[in-house]
C-alpha cells in the first residue's frame, strides 16, 4: 500500500535531517530500489559528498549491472563500478546458511578502503525497516563494518520507500527485489563461477519469454527448480514454450529441469532450514537473504 503524499513528505523530511548529519558517504548502491532512494536523498543534500559503489562480480547479473547504472545516471550521482572477490572466501564457496555474512564482508571491507581514500567515512546501505524483523547476516556484517542505514533509522518500511521512489521520480520505483544470483543455489551445493553463469542464463531467458518475476534455484545433481507466479504456470507449460525453456536450460548446463507448483516465493530456499529461535519466516520479506538465529554468528549490535 502507497503512503500518502503527507506521509511520503514527511519520511522525507526525517531522511533529509540524518543526511544532513553526514559530512560525506559512501552508498552500497545495487541499483534497487533502496538503495537508489539512499543514493538519490544522498545526492541531494551532499552533492559530490556522496558516492555511489556497485560490487562487480559474477554473481551479479549483467541486467542487475545495466541497472544500477542507468539509475545512478538518472539520479546524477558519482557512480563506481568494483570488482569484489567473495568467491575467494571459502566460507562464501561452502554456501552456508551464513554465506551473506561473508558477502557483506567482502562488500563492506572494499567500501571501507574506498571511503577513506575519498575522505567520505559514512558507509550507507538499503536496509529498511521491514528488514529487520529477521536475524540476517548481511545485517550482522553491516553493523561489523559501522554501516549506517538511514531508512531503517527513519523507520521507513519497503512500501514507504517504494512510495518515496515514486515521489522522486526514479523509475525503478516498482522493480520487484533481485538478490544476487548465489541465492538461488541451495545451502550446502558449493557456489562456482559455472552455475552462477547457468542460473543467470536461465533466467534471462525465461525473462525474455515474458515471466518477469522469476526464479532458477539450482540444487544438487544439476537440477533446476524453475518458480514463476502460480497464474503463469499454465503459459509456460505450454509444449512449444516448454521445449524452447528446456532447450536453453539443459544448454545452460542444467541436467534436470522442474517447475515449482507452489508457484514463485522470495526466500523459498530458507524453507530447509531449522531454527531454534523465533523468525518471521521466509516469507515475510521481498529478498532472499537467510534469516540466521543470532547464535550462528558473532554477537554483534544492529544499528537503528
Amino acid at each position: 500500500m502507497q503512503d500518502t503524499l503527507d506521509q511520503t513528505a514527511q519520511n522525507l523530511t526525517r531522511l533529509v535531517e540524518i543526511f544532513n548529519t553526514f559530512r560525506g558517504c559512501v552508498v552500497a548502491f545495487s541499483g534497487g530500489v533502496d538503495s537508489a532512494v539512499v543514493a538519490s536523498i544522498a545526492h541531494r543534500v551532499l552533492g559530490n559528498q556522496a558516492l555511489a559503489v556497485t560490487a562487480v562480480s559474477p554473481s551479479l547479473a549483467e541486467n542487475q549491472k545495466n541497472d544500477a547504472i542507468q539509475v545512478a545516471s538518472q539520479i546524477g550521482i558519482r557512480h563506481r563500478l568494483i570488482v569484489t572477490h567473495e568467491l575467494q572466501r571459502p566460507e562464501y564457496v561452502a554456501n552456508g546458511s551464513d554465506r551473506c555474512f561473508h558477502c557483506k564482508s567482502e562488500l563492506y571491507d572494499a567500501l571501507s578502503a574506498i571511503s577513506q581514500q575519498e575522505n567520505l567515512f559514512t558507509i550507507l546501505n538499503g536496509s529498511n525497516q521491514d528488514d529487520l524483523g529477521d536475524h540476517r547476516p548481511g545485517l550482522l556484517a553491516a553493523a561489523s563494518a559501522g554501516v549506517r542505514s538511514p531508512l531503517s533509522e527513519a523507520g521507513l518500511s519497503k512500501d514507504s520507500v517504494r512510495s518515496l521512489a515514486l515521489h522522486l521520480g526514479l523509475f525503478i520505483w516498482d522493480k520487484p527485489a533481485s538478490p544476487c544470483l548465489s541465492s538461488r543455489i541451495a545451502y550446502g551445493e558449493p557456489v562456482t563461477v559455472a552455475r552462477l553463469q547457468a542460473i543467470e542464463k536461465a533466467e534471462a531467458f525465461l525473462m525474455s519469454l515474458g515471466f518477469p518475476l522469476v526464479r532458477v534455484r539450482y540444487h544438487a545433481g544439476d537440477m533446476a527448480r524453475i518458480e514463476i507466479p502460480s497464474d503463469s504456470i499454465s503459459l509456460l507449460t505450454r509444449s512449444e514454450t516448454r521445449l524452447a525453456v528446456l532447450q536453453i536450460l539443459h544448454r545452460a548446463g542444467f541436467r534436470y529441469i522442474t517447475l515449482d507448483l507452489d508457484g514463485f516465493r522470495s526466500g523459498s530456499l530458507n524453507e530447509v532450514l531449522s531454527f531454534s529461535c523465533e523468525t518471521t519466516g521466509p516469507h515475510k520479506s521481498d529478498r532472499d537473504e537467510p534469516a540466521l538465529c543470532s547464535r550462528n554468528l558473532p554477537q554483534l549490535p544492529i544499528l537503528s
